[in-house]
């Protein structure tokens, strides 16, 4: 059995959905999105569902600042049905000497087009203001940051009064990942797009040109434009093309417990200890973990990067508790293997930044916890564009920033598919970047500045 269409998309993840959506808005007729499972319900719906404009690559930042201009734009004409907010991301820091260096940061990412930065101290004259819960008009972009214990203090009572700078990103918050996607992928079976329960098997290419998919089925659908948005899975389909795309898969987990206690505040924005730590054990505990050869790691320095967030609205007590202190590359596979420690040790781990954390330590909350991959390149830059074939393209490896960039990505990979001028951040996320030797020498120097 056969049959055609115009362009076929492997993969309904947030960046499939979003791909066909700007396809069909863009005019592309005869779309057919193809996934094995429902959309939306592998990676997609384990998201955190934040977004943040504040990245120390100018191609990155363009990217996400067009994303989150397409996400108000979708707000706007909804009635915000995916709640989306500009909470806010607020970094803080209890260690004095990190601080001009957060200075710098601070000042070089502004200045590539992420907002002014203004200091705030606690002297009388700041005009510092917390964002409200719900909404995102009207609201300051770029950051506030806060120096000195006692004007954090003032504005989140329940944070550490260790702290001593903290740094409040305002074009970020988070909004619902699967009433975003749902509002794309609905708004583009209006403008006709198909989705259908399928299994790519193969690609079929003739004379140096994509023709068409092979289905585990047996069926066969002729086209002439295939988009690999399989996520996990981007790498097994590109081998499908002999392309050999340059990404790895990373476990990442994310717990959800009951705040009976209200440690977190439930206007909070996403909140964030910047600094590394020792996990807080009694000292019993401590000399039994570290007598274990199994154990031991758990009295070891822990990364930063330890957060939370509310989650839910009204009498909503859920915060959810995130932290990649031991990140996993492994090849995808269902449904994920979670650990079983995770929860408290994200519990303990938010102690530093949240001292109340401590009242949950004899009985925690019973957690939920879920799991899904960040698909990643080596730089954590993500794949838009062409791939080593006519015809086929990709959209993917977007890590930990699929939600918030799947507009920007799925706008950009219409360009590049219907000849529209590309602006000039494209080049930065196209297979392309990897012939030049130059790029893949910065590569290899290249380390984690703050991105993620």
């Amino acid at each position: 059995m056969s049959r055609t269409a115009g362009l076929v998309i492997c993969g309904a993840g947030i960046t499939g959905v979003a791909a066909a959506y700007y396809l069909s808005k863009a005019g592309i007729k005869d779309i057919l999105l193809l996934d094995e499972r429902p959309p939306l319900s592998l990676t997609s719906d384990r998201s955190t569902e934040c977004y943040r404009n504040w990245w120390p690559d100018a191609a990155m930042l363009s990217l996400i600042n067009r994303s989150i201009d397409l996400m108000e734009e979708l707000a706007e004409e909804s009635g915000n049905v995916f709640h989306m907010n500009r909470r806010g991301y607020l970094y803080v820091t209890g260690d004095e000497a990190k601080v001009p260096a957060l200075i710098e940061r601070s000042k070089r990412t502004s200045s590539l087009g992420a907002g002014p930065l203004r200091t705030h101290l606690a002297d009388g004259r700041s005009n510092y203001q917390t964002a409200p819960s719900e909404g995102f008009k009207d609201q300051p972009i770029g950051a506030d940051l806060l120096l000195g214990s006692d004007i954090i203090q003032k504005h989140y009572p329940y944070l550490t009064n260790k702290a001593v700078a903290a740094l409040h990103v305002r074009r970020a918050g988070w909004l619902s990942a699967q009433q975003l996607g749902m509002l794309l992928l609905e708004s583009a079976r209006k403008r006709g797009i198909q989705f259908e329960t399928g299994k790519v098997e193969s690609v079929e290419v003739k004379n140096g040109h994509v023709c068409g998919v092979r289905l585990t089925s047996g069926e066969s659908i002729g086209s002439p434009i295939f988009i690999n948005a399989a996520g996990p899975y981007l790498k097994e389909v590109g081998k499908m093309l002999e392309v050999n795309l340059p990404i790895y898969t990373e476990l990442h987990l994310k717990a959800a417990i009951k705040d009976t206690l209200g440690v977190v505040g439930r206007a909070a924005p996403l909140l964030i200890w910047d600094d590394a730590q020792f996990l807080p054990w009694d000292a019993d505990e401590r000399e039994a973990l570290a007598n274990d050869n199994e154990t031991r790691w758990l009295t070891e320095q822990f990364p930063s990067g330890v957060h939370t967030r509310p989650e839910g609205a009204g009498e909503s007590q859920t915060i959810l508790m995130l932290w990649e202190y031991k990140t996993k590359v492994m090849e995808p596979h269902w449904p994920p293997i979670i650990d079983d420690q995770f929860p408290e040790i994200a519990l303990r781990g938010l102690a530093e930044l949240l001292p109340r954390v401590k009242e949950y330590f004899n009985k925690m909350p019973r957690p939920q916890v879920d799991g899904g991959y960040y698909i990643k390149t080596r730089e954590n830059k993500p794949l838009i564009g062409h791939m080593e074939i006519d015809g086929a393209y990709m959209i993917g490896a977007v890590s930990g920033y699929g939600i918030m960039s799947a507009c920007g990505a799925g706008e950009l990979l219409a360009k590049h598919i219907i000849g529209e001028s590309l602006p000039a951040y494209a080049a930065a996320f196209e297979l392309l970047r990897y012939k030049s030797p130059e790029y893949v020498k910065q590569i290899e120097d290249w380390r984690d500045d703050g991105q993620l």
